[in-house]
């Protein structure tokens, strides 16, 4: 159990019964008004910390009640969406007033309930401002944009909020225009409604009209300090579309005294995200003081271009980490391959997150470590940490590695009890059974998914048809995924080249590979160009093979030439074979691979004297036979 839990359960059970206690003595004098402040006050703070239900029952043995005695309970049902049993003692309620009234409404606009809200808003004989906005705010944020225009005319007095509800209401819903217009309509243009035009503006791509209008009438209110959240919005807005020189603009524009973490730290975040650590790291050493936030994000940025000696010297001056702050170590020194530094890391973390374990599990799955991750996960459970889909997803690519059925259908019946999976999740299932020769079930998951498929399960299922050799399944597939709407990736193609090339599809293959570059717009790549040659080569039409190699707009790699030397040995094509296995060599001369099938192939055929000239040709270089290779 972490720290934090741990003081968690120790308040539960000491505040509990002290509430309860407290609580029963006021209940005995609750008729006066010293009594009902007292135990309205204590009902409160029981529902804020938790114990509504306790809180009702309480509620219920009270002698009297007054307004805010109902309001409290209502409230706290209201705030926890809960609204059956907020409704039930609305109306229980023997005399209501305005704040029970917007309670009620602003329970059920936040659960989207907006018909409930509107019956409860027309039967409200007076009205504040507060029941104006809620229902205004309700209505925009849910694509009803009239309606809300429709109240916001009626109001008999706006206020600033209302101003900014339906500025950001209009916006929300992609009418910039009718919100630039409203906010030129306000009598008296705040800070608060300048700030909703920008980050509508900024959130609708119209960067360039919201540094105009920020430009425009930046002296609205107190000046800029009141403005600087707009201003961070324009930064963040600029930095994330990778604009970095106009988010540096609108940075210098805010006055130093003014800037606060967020400007300073939005910054660093859009010069990293273009790429620029020099100038980040520059921006964050002019900082006269930093938060967390500062800190985390350049050693974040330094972790993404794998710069870890930089990262270590940021962490180890950072006066206060945070669980992040290990967890940005972790995976960064796992990124780089340093399994042992990041182990040391994580174990020496003073409090650990989910976050923290997926990342060490994650480290050992990508580096291969596979026994080391299903002990770490082994060990997450035993500590009480649950799973969640990145842990589960991990642990079912760990499978995938292993080839291990059984570990992989232990991770199905864990993700079955305590996630809802998501695609990431599905992807791995698939890829894990159809690995593991069980296509039945990984078509079931496939078939089965809850969510919206996306082209990497497609590539996962149809990869798995390819790999064991079950062409029809796979171009069925292909075709279904097509006539779907899906949009094939390079990836896809590559697996139906292969599925092609186990069934000798030579016309397919050649039809996909066409189709791939002019319906598709893919360029081909090695992957592609190695698989058409395989097929081709397979059937024996080394010309048409020799066709394509030559007709490439890069010089082939060893997987081209071996897929031809691979054919030549089946149709003791000798000429070629000498060709490709001249090229494979030039492409790693260090490499016995090309020497030891070209030997096989000559010992086949019983031509022993050009297999021993292969053999001299080899010592004469110094290569050695490496260890998976047979002259045999």
């Amino acid at each position: 159990m972490s720290r934090s839990r741990g003081i968690y359960t120790i308040l539960r059970k000491v505040y509990k019964p002290l509430c309860l206690k407290s609580l029963c003595t006021n209940s005995s004098s609750s008729s006066s008004s010293l009594g009902f402040r007292a135990t309205n006050k204590e009902l409160n703070q029981m529902i804020r910390s938790g114990y509504i239900t306790e809180a009702r029952k309480i509620f219920e043995k009270l002698d009297s009640r007054n307004t805010v005695t109902w309001n409290t309970m209502i409230s706290g049902y209201a705030k926890r969406r809960e609204m059956t049993h907020a409704r039930k003692l609305f109306d229980e309620m023997p005399e209501r007033d305005v704040v029970t009234y917007n309670a009620m409404i602003n329970g059920y606009v936040s659960c989207g309930f907006l018909e409930e809200a509107r019956k409860l808003f027309d039967e409200m004989l007076k009205r504040d401002s507060f029941t104006w906005n809620t229902m205004i705010s309700g209505y925009a944020k849910n694509r009803k944009i009239g309606e809300a225009l429709l109240l916001f005319e009626r109001m008999p007095e706006r206020n600033n909020v209302s101003w900014s509800a339906m500025i950001t209401g209009l916006c929300h819903n992609g009418e910039v225009g009718r919100g630039v217009e409203l906010f030129m309509r306000m009598p008296v243009k705040d800070s608060a409604c300048l700030c909703a035009l920008v980050s509508g503006l900024i959130k609708n791509e119209k960067l360039e009209e919201a540094a105009e209008v920020l430009t425009r009438f930046s002296c609205v209110d107190s000046g800029k300090e009141d403005l600087v959240f707009a201003y961070n919005t324009l930064v963040v807005g600029y930095g994330q579309r990778g604009q970095v020189e106009a988010a540096r603009g609108v940075f210098d524009q805010i006055p130093d005294r003014f800037r606060n973490f967020v400007s300073w730290n939005s910054m660093i975040k859009a010069y990293l995200k273009a790429g620029d650590v020099v100038s980040a790291r520059l921006l964050f050493d002019g900082m006269r003081e930093r938060d967390t936030i500062s800190w985390n994000t350049m050693i974040d940025g330094y972790v993404h271009v794998s710069e870890m000696d930089e990262a270590l010297c940021l962490f180890s001056e950072m006066p206060n980490r945070d669980t992040h702050s290990w967890n940005m170590m972790v995976s960064g020194f796992a990124g780089v391959g340093d399994l042992e530094l990041a182990r040391d890391y994580f174990e020496r973390m003073p409090e650990k997150n989910i976050v923290s374990w997926n990342s060490i599990i994650a480290a050992y799955e990508k580096n291969k470590d596979y026994e080391e991750a299903v002990d770490v996960f082994i060990r997450m459970n035993v500590e009480g940490e649950k799973p969640d889909p990145h842990t589960l997803t991990s642990l079912l690519s760990v499978s995938t590695g292993l080839v291990n059925l059984r570990l992989g259908m232990q991770m199905h019946q864990i993700v079955l009890k305590s996630v809802v999976p998501d695609v990431p999740v599905y992807n791995a299932l698939i890829t894990m059974y159809s690995r593991c020769g069980d296509l039945t079930d990984s078509r079931r998951v496939f078939d089965e998914m809850r969510v919206k498929r996306e082209v990497i399960t497609w590539n996962a299922m149809i990869g798995g048809y390819a790999f064991h050799g079950n062409a029809s399944e796979a171009l069925n597939l292909f075709w279904s995924m097509k006539r779907n709407g899906i949009h094939p990736s390079h990836i896809t193609f590559v697996s139906v080249l292969n599925a092609c090339a186990h069934a000798g599809l030579v016309d397919e293959a050649r039809a996909q590979f066409m189709s791939m570059v002019s319906e598709f717009k893919i360029q081909p790549q090695m992957e592609h160009y190695s698989s058409l040659v395989d097929v081709i080569s397979r059937q024996g039409r080394f010309e048409e093979a020799m066709g394509v190699i030559n007709s490439m707009p890069f010089e082939p790699d060893k997987t081209v030439w071996g897929a031809v030397l691979d054919a030549c040995k089946v149709y003791n094509n000798v000429g070629l074979a000498h060709t490709a296995a001249e090229a494979m060599s030039r492409l790693e001369p260090e490499s016995s691979t090309p020497y030891v099938l070209l030997y096989n192939m000559y010992a086949d055929m019983g031509l022993w004297d050009e297999a021993s000239q292969v053999r001299l040709k080899m010592e004469s270089k110094r290569i050695k036979k490496e260890r998976a290779a047979s002259w045999v």
